[in-house]
């Protein structure tokens, strides 16, 4: 298997290449040449635990890692880190049948990935006899940079560091990423949104001046953000693995199609469960949750791509973005990788803010549903969940919920639904407490506590003495300042 850029670079790399260096040398993004349909019979794996739906299904995509060398990965990332032995359980209430993804370490879906994004990378620079450290950059929006740096933490021959919005994140989510050890870890506040901190990333990348530099301190970049293929393949797993669990329970039958609704805000999640559906997973839509900033729910019901709008800052911050990256993929994909018409639709993008797609694409965006919950809603939505069921879900999972539910009264549509649980509630203490009627006033530490006493539900191991950690890093930065702060960060 080999991958090319979304741009039309005729260098066609190997999927460790593909890894290390994270974004094609055009700007593009990598993608398989082909997307391999599922290498083992569904009803033969009824029953088989996570770790063998990671292999097999990352194993169809990196074909040049030994099975030695990609087993020692699976088994070192999917371990007892993860508090639930199923990794990911498929729980039932509501209607639906929520995928949790937010067991790891850090009680985010980001974790599923960025447990083995390091080991993958750690085992491509040993097979391509790396001789330079990897200076992994990451923009974040508030899972991601826990995620990361938490798989990166004292992997040898790397430096990881990480720019999220300064006012764009929750409590506890900028806790997690201040507190954070590891002397191969560095955390930057930007001052702007996450689109400014992607925007820095992606230029620091784009510059070829800059990697020239970097290569003479002895560092070559890569990022942990999911427009890296190796964050995004192990992704597609927890999909495969979610049907599957829907038919071992008989929830489904196998071959009947079901609906899978992802909170989106950077396009990764959703694409990963399109990889599934392109792979064999028998899917009747997919449903695009979006929060007040919703342009990804409109550009689905019209073709249009428009971030000339006002950005909002809600209650599901990682969600929080009007450029989203990974869109890229799918739209090579929808287009029949067509690159020339990639390369002028992120012209206008980075030109204008907005571009319409051709007609071969609108047709292929049928696949998709939109929709956007804004923050009244979603809380209304935590707090009817909770009082009807007793099930406890945070913001995110709640904005997917409440389009869920929107979608299917328009629609009518009863297919059996899949739904991706993306943090812990617990993650968004202070509005998951306000949603079901308990006191505001208290911080997100204080909300921990009172949530988990009011409802009965165990705090992850994520949050244990958080609140006591010493803050590590505490530089802010505006967002043009961010490659002097990569330069001086890596000469010390």
């Amino acid at each position: 298997m080999k991958y090319i850029s979304t741009r039309g670079s005729e260098i066609a790399k190997k999927s460790t290449e593909a890894i290390i260096q994270g974004i094609a040398e055009d700007s593009g993004l990598y993608v398989p040449e082909a997307i391999p349909k599922i290498p083992f019979s569904v009803t033969t794996a009824l029953g088989e635990p996570y770790r063998y739906f990671a292999f097999e299904i990352i194993k169809s995509y990196f074909t040049d890692f030994t099975e030695d060398e990609l087993e020692d990965c699976v088994l070192r990332a999917y371990d007892d880190k993860f508090e639930r032995d199923e990794i990911a359980p498929v729980i039932k209430a509501g209607g639906v049948h929520f995928l949790e993804l937010y067991h790891g370490p850090t009680a985010a879906f980001k974790d599923m990935a960025l447990a083995i994004m390091p080991h993958l990378l750690v085992a491509s620079m040993k097979k391509r006899n790396e001789d330079k450290r990897v200076c992994i950059l990451t923009a974040t929006s508030g899972d991601t940079g826990k995620a990361a740096l938490e798989g990166f933490a004292g992997v040898p021959g790397t430096e990881i560091m990480v720019f999220y919005p300064k006012h764009g994140v929750s409590e506890i989510q900028e806790r997690q990423m201040t507190t954070q050890e590891g002397d191969n870890t560095h955390v930057f506040a930007i001052e702007g949104n996450f689109d400014d901190a992607q925007a820095g990333v992606k230029s620091i990348f784009k510059s070829p001046a800059f990697a020239k530099e970097l290569a003479g301190m002895g560092y070559r970049l890569s990022s942990a953000n999911s427009i890296n293929i190796g964050r995004l393949i192990p992704q597609v797993a927890y999909y495969v693995y979610g049907y599957a669990k829907l038919v071992h329970s008989g929830a489904v039958r196998i071959g009947e199609k079901i609906n899978i609704v992802v909170p989106t805000g950077n396009f990764g999640n959703i694409l990963a469960a399109y990889y599934a559906k392109e792979m064999g997973i028998p899917v009747n839509r997919l449903i695009c949750a979006s929060n007040k900033n919703n342009v990804l729910a409109d550009f689905i019901s019209t073709g249009k791509y428009d971030a000339n709008r006002a950005f909002y800052l809600t209650n599901s911050p990682s969600m929080d973005i009007l450029i989203s990256s990974n869109l890229e993929r799918l739209l090579f994909h929808l287009c029949g990788g067509d690159s020339a018409e990639i390369n002028e639709l992120m012209e206008s993008l980075e030109k204008y803010k907005s571009y319409e797609v051709s007609a071969a694409i609108k047709e292929g965006l049928a696949a998709f549903y939109g929709g956007f919950a804004d923050v009244n809603s979603t809380n209304e939505t935590i707090g009817g969940l909770y009082k009807n069921t007793g099930y406890l879900m945070d913001t995110h999972t709640a904005v997917a919920y409440k389009v869920y539910a929107d979608y299917r009264q328009k629609t009518k549509d009863e297919s059996v639904t899949l739904v991706a649980s993306t943090a812990s509630p617990f993650k968004f203490a202070e509005s998951v407490a306000a949603s079901i009627g308990l006191k505001e006033g208290r911080d997100g530490f204080e909300c921990i506590h009172y949530l988990s006493g009011f409802t009965g539900i165990e705090i992850p191991r994520a949050f244990d003495g958080l609140q006591q950690k010493q803050v590590r890093h505490k530089e802010i930065l505006k967002a043009g300042g961010m490659p002097d702060a990569v330069k001086k960060t890596l000469a010390k």
